[in-house]
Protein backbone atom coordinates (compact mmCIF):
# COMPACT_ATOMS: atom_id res chain seq x y z
CA UNK A 1 0.00 0.00 0.00
CA UNK A 2 1.43 3.49 -0.51
CA UNK A 3 0.98 6.10 1.72
CA UNK A 4 -1.85 8.27 2.63
CA UNK A 5 -2.19 11.08 1.23
CA UNK A 6 -2.59 14.27 4.37
CA UNK A 7 -5.93 13.45 5.33
CA UNK A 8 -8.26 14.04 8.53
CA UNK A 9 -10.53 10.70 9.28
CA UNK A 10 -13.33 10.41 12.04
CA UNK A 11 -13.65 6.67 12.59
CA UNK A 12 -16.64 5.48 14.22
CA UNK A 13 -16.21 2.15 15.88
CA UNK A 14 -19.22 -0.28 17.36
CA UNK A 15 -18.49 -0.81 21.09
CA UNK A 16 -18.39 -4.58 19.98
CA UNK A 17 -15.79 -3.73 18.31
CA UNK A 18 -13.56 -4.23 21.07
CA UNK A 19 -15.25 -7.00 22.06
CA UNK A 20 -14.28 -8.92 18.85
CA UNK A 21 -15.51 -12.86 19.46
CA UNK A 22 -15.35 -12.58 22.81
CA UNK A 23 -18.31 -13.11 25.17
CA UNK A 24 -16.78 -10.59 27.21
CA UNK A 25 -16.77 -7.28 27.60
CA UNK A 26 -13.23 -7.05 25.65
CA UNK A 27 -11.06 -8.84 23.80
CA UNK A 28 -7.50 -7.86 24.64
CA UNK A 29 -6.01 -9.46 21.59
CA UNK A 30 -8.00 -8.12 19.31
CA UNK A 31 -8.31 -4.67 20.94
CA UNK A 32 -4.31 -4.72 20.22
CA UNK A 33 -4.73 -5.24 16.96
CA UNK A 34 -7.48 -2.69 16.37
CA UNK A 35 -4.96 -0.12 18.03
CA UNK A 36 -2.02 -1.11 15.82
CA UNK A 37 -3.86 -0.36 12.89
CA UNK A 38 -4.71 2.85 13.96
CA UNK A 39 -0.82 3.61 14.99
CA UNK A 40 0.01 2.47 11.27
CA UNK A 41 -2.75 4.89 9.86
CA UNK A 42 -0.99 7.81 11.56
CA UNK A 43 2.48 6.34 10.21
CA UNK A 44 0.95 6.43 6.89
CA UNK A 45 0.34 10.04 7.03
CA UNK A 46 -3.25 10.16 8.05
CA UNK A 47 -4.81 12.15 11.09
CA UNK A 48 -7.17 9.75 12.94
CA UNK A 49 -9.82 10.84 15.60
CA UNK A 50 -12.01 7.92 16.49
CA UNK A 51 -15.90 7.90 18.65
CA UNK A 52 -16.47 4.56 20.23
CA UNK A 53 -19.73 3.59 20.64
CA UNK A 54 -20.96 1.53 23.85
CA UNK A 55 -22.79 -1.48 22.86
CA UNK A 56 -20.35 -4.46 24.37
CA UNK A 57 -21.49 -2.39 27.84
CA UNK A 58 -24.80 -0.56 28.05
CA UNK A 59 -26.91 0.67 24.83
CA UNK A 60 -29.87 3.19 26.28
CA UNK A 61 -32.49 1.23 25.00
CA UNK A 62 -31.61 -1.27 27.16
CA UNK A 63 -33.02 0.34 30.22
CA UNK A 64 -36.08 -1.01 30.01
CA UNK A 65 -38.54 0.80 32.02
CA UNK A 66 -35.76 3.00 32.81
CA UNK A 67 -36.45 6.81 32.46
CA UNK A 68 -35.00 7.07 28.81
CA UNK A 69 -32.67 10.41 30.20
CA UNK A 70 -30.59 8.24 32.64
CA UNK A 71 -30.27 5.46 30.30
CA UNK A 72 -28.98 6.70 27.84
CA UNK A 73 -26.78 8.70 30.22
CA UNK A 74 -25.31 5.14 31.08
CA UNK A 75 -24.64 4.79 27.89
CA UNK A 76 -21.94 7.93 27.90
CA UNK A 77 -20.32 6.93 30.47
CA UNK A 78 -19.87 3.25 28.96
CA UNK A 79 -18.15 5.14 25.91
CA UNK A 80 -15.99 6.87 28.57
CA UNK A 81 -14.66 3.30 29.70
CA UNK A 82 -14.10 2.22 25.61
CA UNK A 83 -12.40 5.46 25.07
CA UNK A 84 -9.93 5.11 28.20
CA UNK A 85 -9.65 1.29 27.16
CA UNK A 86 -8.86 1.91 23.59
CA UNK A 87 -6.56 4.77 24.58
CA UNK A 88 -4.28 2.11 26.92
CA UNK A 89 -4.28 -0.26 24.13
CA UNK A 90 -2.93 2.09 21.42
CA UNK A 91 0.06 3.37 23.89
CA UNK A 92 0.85 -0.13 24.31
CA UNK A 93 1.07 -0.34 20.60
CA UNK A 94 3.88 3.00 20.33
CA UNK A 95 1.10 5.47 19.24
CA UNK A 96 0.06 8.80 21.21
CA UNK A 97 -3.57 9.32 21.94
CA UNK A 98 -5.74 11.30 23.97
CA UNK A 99 -9.28 11.04 25.28
CA UNK A 100 -11.88 14.03 25.29
CA UNK A 101 -15.31 14.02 26.72
CA UNK A 102 -18.02 16.32 25.47
CA UNK A 103 -18.60 16.62 29.88
CA UNK A 104 -15.86 17.84 32.13
CA UNK A 105 -14.95 14.52 33.44
CA UNK A 106 -11.21 14.91 34.91
CA UNK A 107 -8.81 13.45 36.07
CA UNK A 108 -10.41 10.73 33.59
CA UNK A 109 -9.88 12.79 30.63
CA UNK A 110 -9.97 16.24 29.17
CA UNK A 111 -12.08 18.31 28.40
CA UNK A 112 -13.49 18.63 24.37
CA UNK A 113 -12.73 21.35 22.31
CA UNK A 114 -12.10 21.59 18.72
CA UNK A 115 -9.10 23.30 18.84
CA UNK A 116 -7.12 21.24 21.13
CA UNK A 117 -8.33 18.16 19.43
CA UNK A 118 -7.19 19.65 16.02
CA UNK A 119 -3.63 20.39 17.57
CA UNK A 120 -3.68 16.95 18.95
CA UNK A 121 -4.34 15.69 15.58
CA UNK A 122 -1.46 17.94 13.66
CA UNK A 123 1.04 16.74 16.10
CA UNK A 124 0.27 12.96 15.14
CA UNK A 125 -1.83 11.75 18.28
CA UNK A 126 -5.06 9.88 17.94
CA UNK A 127 -7.88 11.53 19.45
CA UNK A 128 -10.64 9.51 21.18
CA UNK A 129 -14.00 11.53 21.76
CA UNK A 130 -15.90 9.79 24.63
CA UNK A 131 -19.48 10.52 26.08
CA UNK A 132 -21.70 11.41 22.69
CA UNK A 133 -22.47 15.01 22.60
CA UNK A 134 -23.37 14.79 25.78
CA UNK A 135 -27.10 14.78 25.33
CA UNK A 136 -29.87 12.04 25.39
CA UNK A 137 -31.43 10.34 22.54
CA UNK A 138 -28.79 10.83 20.40
CA UNK A 139 -26.50 7.88 18.92
CA UNK A 140 -22.79 7.85 18.56
CA UNK A 141 -23.40 7.74 14.55
CA UNK A 142 -24.65 11.28 15.20
CA UNK A 143 -22.11 12.21 17.57
CA UNK A 144 -19.25 11.06 14.86
CA UNK A 145 -20.67 13.00 12.44
CA UNK A 146 -21.04 16.18 14.60
CA UNK A 147 -17.29 16.08 16.03
CA UNK A 148 -16.10 14.90 12.08
CA UNK A 149 -17.79 18.14 11.27
CA UNK A 150 -16.29 20.43 14.20
CA UNK A 151 -12.82 19.46 13.29
CA UNK A 152 -12.86 19.78 9.73
CA UNK A 153 -12.64 15.83 8.69
CA UNK A 154 -12.56 14.61 5.05
CA UNK A 155 -14.32 11.94 5.69
CA UNK A 156 -16.24 9.59 8.33
CA UNK A 157 -15.54 5.84 8.14
CA UNK A 158 -18.00 3.46 10.32
CA UNK A 159 -16.75 0.19 11.01
CA UNK A 160 -20.20 -1.84 11.13
CA UNK A 161 -21.05 -5.44 12.02
CA UNK A 162 -22.13 -5.63 8.04
CA UNK A 163 -20.02 -5.69 4.76
CA UNK A 164 -22.40 -3.49 2.54
CA UNK A 165 -25.87 -1.57 2.91
CA UNK A 166 -28.60 -3.00 1.30
CA UNK A 167 -31.90 -2.01 0.36
CA UNK A 168 -33.49 -4.45 2.72
CA UNK A 169 -32.04 -6.94 5.85
CA UNK A 170 -30.37 -9.65 3.57
CA UNK A 171 -30.90 -12.01 6.19
CA UNK A 172 -34.61 -11.70 5.99
CA UNK A 173 -34.94 -10.83 2.36
CA UNK A 174 -33.64 -12.63 -0.33
CA UNK A 175 -33.90 -9.80 -3.11
CA UNK A 176 -31.82 -7.64 -1.08
CA UNK A 177 -29.19 -5.87 -3.12
CA UNK A 178 -26.10 -4.64 -1.76
CA UNK A 179 -25.17 -1.28 -2.80
CA UNK A 180 -21.55 -0.27 -3.18
CA UNK A 181 -22.45 3.43 -3.66
CA UNK A 182 -25.45 5.43 -2.36
CA UNK A 183 -26.58 9.57 -2.17
CA UNK A 184 -27.65 10.43 1.35
CA UNK A 185 -30.72 11.32 -0.17
CA UNK A 186 -31.45 8.29 -0.81
CA UNK A 187 -30.27 6.51 1.93
CA UNK A 188 -32.88 9.06 3.87
CA UNK A 189 -35.83 8.76 1.46
CA UNK A 190 -35.68 4.72 1.55
CA UNK A 191 -35.58 4.90 5.01
CA UNK A 192 -32.17 2.29 5.46
CA UNK A 193 -31.12 1.99 9.12
CA UNK A 194 -27.60 1.16 8.72
CA UNK A 195 -26.52 4.42 9.54
CA UNK A 196 -28.40 6.56 12.51
CA UNK A 197 -30.86 9.33 9.95
CA UNK A 198 -29.88 12.24 12.28
CA UNK A 199 -26.07 11.32 11.22
CA UNK A 200 -26.90 10.60 7.52
CA UNK A 201 -28.80 14.06 7.63
CA UNK A 202 -25.81 16.09 9.21
CA UNK A 203 -23.30 14.42 6.49
CA UNK A 204 -25.37 15.52 4.25
CA UNK A 205 -25.88 18.92 5.17
CA UNK A 206 -21.78 18.95 5.54
CA UNK A 207 -21.13 17.53 2.52
CA UNK A 208 -19.02 14.95 3.83
CA UNK A 209 -18.84 11.31 2.76
CA UNK A 210 -19.22 8.07 4.71
CA UNK A 211 -17.12 5.07 4.25
CA UNK A 212 -19.20 1.66 5.78
CA UNK A 213 -17.21 -1.52 6.07
CA UNK A 214 -17.30 -4.61 7.72
CA UNK A 215 -14.36 -4.48 10.70
CA UNK A 216 -13.82 -8.54 9.56
CA UNK A 217 -10.15 -8.26 10.58
CA UNK A 218 -8.03 -5.28 12.41
CA UNK A 219 -6.51 -4.76 9.09
CA UNK A 220 -9.66 -3.58 7.35
CA UNK A 221 -9.19 0.00 9.40
CA UNK A 222 -6.14 0.32 7.51
CA UNK A 223 -7.57 -0.83 4.21
CA UNK A 224 -10.89 1.58 4.62
CA UNK A 225 -8.08 4.69 5.56
CA UNK A 226 -5.94 3.98 2.47
CA UNK A 227 -9.33 3.61 0.13
CA UNK A 228 -9.05 0.04 -0.25
CA UNK A 229 -11.72 -1.69 1.84
CA UNK A 230 -14.66 -3.09 0.26
CA UNK A 231 -18.02 -1.45 1.23
CA UNK A 232 -20.91 1.48 0.93
CA UNK A 233 -19.89 5.08 0.00
CA UNK A 234 -22.59 7.19 1.19
CA UNK A 235 -22.26 10.74 -1.04
CA UNK A 236 -23.64 13.78 0.05
CA UNK A 237 -25.00 14.87 -3.08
Amino acid sequence: MANAKRERILIKLSGEALRGKSEDIYDSTFTGKVAAALVECVSRGCEVAVVVGAGNIWRGRSGEGMDRTEADRMGMLATVINSIYLKDAIVRAGGSAHVMTSVPMSPFAENYRAEDAVRYLESGSIVIFGGGLGIPFLSTDTAGAVRAAEIDADAMLMAKNIDYIYTADPRRDPDAVKLEQIKASEMLAMNLQAIDATATAFCLSKGMPIRIFALNDADALVRAVMGECKGTLVIPE
